[in-house]
């Protein structure tokens, strides 16, 4: 599958003040197979190094972190020339080897010429227990296959420059338009998830169904080797609640009925260092940076896939597929977590974080979905059918922030404008 990531690796690769690179996602998103394709394709010399299927390699970091010392060894046990600048080593879940994490700061200090990756499943564990110098490694994020790289993986490739983006104005044709909504009705139901993807184009949508369950399943043990002392029934019944709650104020007490609050924060913190799902934060929209505004106490979250969140949801194809407006089914829940994600892949609202806004005056239920800044504007993001006079929140928002040029409305309908409302077709182009 063609990953947008690589673009991102191409960039990495000439870059000649880069440092080593930690891609940093959720399980299964694609992380390992993106960055072997990469390094087969684009250096003479490809140096994979798994710490899970080969453990033992783990004592070559048990002693001497100096680069020149662990190349030596890399060297010897692969046999093979490391080259700087013709070779590509990558580190495969790094988070089982934490001093190999810790020797890449002297990769960037002492031997930055040579190219180095690092990826891990749960690598966010790990992370939070070593401290990095700043400025000693970068980081890039890969979530799941995004629209555009649903649309290559599905052969439908002629569609991408029909695409529109938030500068376009024009109308689609007709024909072209439903191709798109048709399209996304099949994204809503499969997701971004490679090995979903994968069974879609060969197989059954029954096929699809049991790829997410599996992958639910696979993830709850995968944080049981972290977290051995976690109540697993919790964490597992917090799990299943949350793609229900996609696009919702979250309040503990509604998640888990006879949960105290604290078990059930910490199982949402295992899923966040998970990348399972991601916080939408409250941001008064006031002035930038947008997390300046923030309120700690409201929040939504976001889940990982479409695909994994429907099936969940226990949301049957048919009524994707023969719905007459996607922004409606399963209340608009799902049409908020495609526009999260697709704000995730491009950026996410600022800083590859999510933000939105909720009126803060008592007794006001004035929300918009999501907030976005592009080119140093805070632009409010709605995922509304109807006309324009219905948009009461957005309304509302623009009034109270003035400054604001232009609010988004993503709906199943064509291009338009209103006033400072700009209508896009769901499917439009985030990035």
């Amino acid at each position: 599958m063609q990953r947008t990531a690589e673009t991102k690796f191409l960039q990495w690769r000439d870059d000649p003040a880069r440092k080593p690179l930690i891609v940093r996602g959720a399980r299964q998103v694609g992380k390992t197979y993106s960055i072997t394709n990469f390094g087969n394709q684009h250096f003479n010399k490809f140096i994979k190094i798994d710490f899970e299927q080969e453990s033992s390699l783990r004592k070559i970091f048990a002693e001497d972190l100096r680069p020149e010392k662990i190349i030596e060894l890399i060297e010897i046990e692969k046999k093979i020339d490391i080259t700087p600048g013709d070779t590509l080593l990558f580190f495969d879940e790094i988070q089982l080897c934490p001093r190999a994490l810790m020797a890449l700061r002297y990769f960037f200090e002492d031997f930055n010429q040579l190219h180095v990756i690092a990826a891990g499943s749960l690598l966010e564990f790990e992370i939070d227990k070593i401290s990095f110098p700043v400025g000693r490694v970068e980081f890039m994020f890969m979530y799941p296959l995004s629209f555009d790289e649903f649309l290559l993986a599905t052969d439908n490739e002629r569609l991408l420059p029909q695409r529109p983006t938030l500068d376009d104005n024009r109308s689609l044709p007709e024909m072209i338009h439903h191709k798109f909504l048709q399209l996304l009705k099949e994204y809503f139901f499969v997701g971004g998830m490679p090995e979903a993807v994968a069974t879609y184009r060969s197989s059954s949508m029954s096929k699809v169904s049991e790829i997410h369950e599996n992958l639910i399943i696979s993830f709850l043990q995968d944080i049981l080797k972290y977290e051995k002392n976690l109540d697993i029934e919790i964490l597992r019944s917090v799990l299943e609640q949350i793609p229900a709650f996609v696009g919702q104020q979250i309040k503990y007490s509604n998640i888990l009925a006879g949960c105290t609050t604290y078990k059930i924060k910490q199982a949402l913190n295992i899923l966040m260092k998970c990348l399972l799902i991601h916080k939408v934060s409250h941001s008064s929209a006031n002035g930038l940076p947008l997390l300046a505004g923030k309120n700690e106490l409201i929040f939504k979250y976001c889940f990982l896939d479409i695909g994994l969140m429907q099936s969940m949801c226990g949301i049957a194809h048919g009524e994707i597929l023969q719905s007459n407006d996607l922004t409606k089914c399963y209340a608009g829940a799902l049409s908020e977590q495609y526009i999260g994600q697709e704000l995730l892949t491009s950026g996410g609202s600022q800083r590859d974080r999510l933000f939105y806004w909720r009126r803060a005056q008592k007794n006001s239920n004035a929300e918009i979905d999501y907030l976005m800044v592009r080119d140093g504007e805070i632009m409010p993001v709605e995922v509304k059918c109807g006309p324009a006079g219905k948009l009461k929140s957005l309304h509302l928002f623009l009034n109270e922030h003035p400054t604001t040029s232009r609010g988004l409305v993503f709906n199943s309908g064509n291009m338009g404008r209103v006033d400072k409302l700009h209508f896009y077709p769901l499917y439009t182009r985030l990035g």
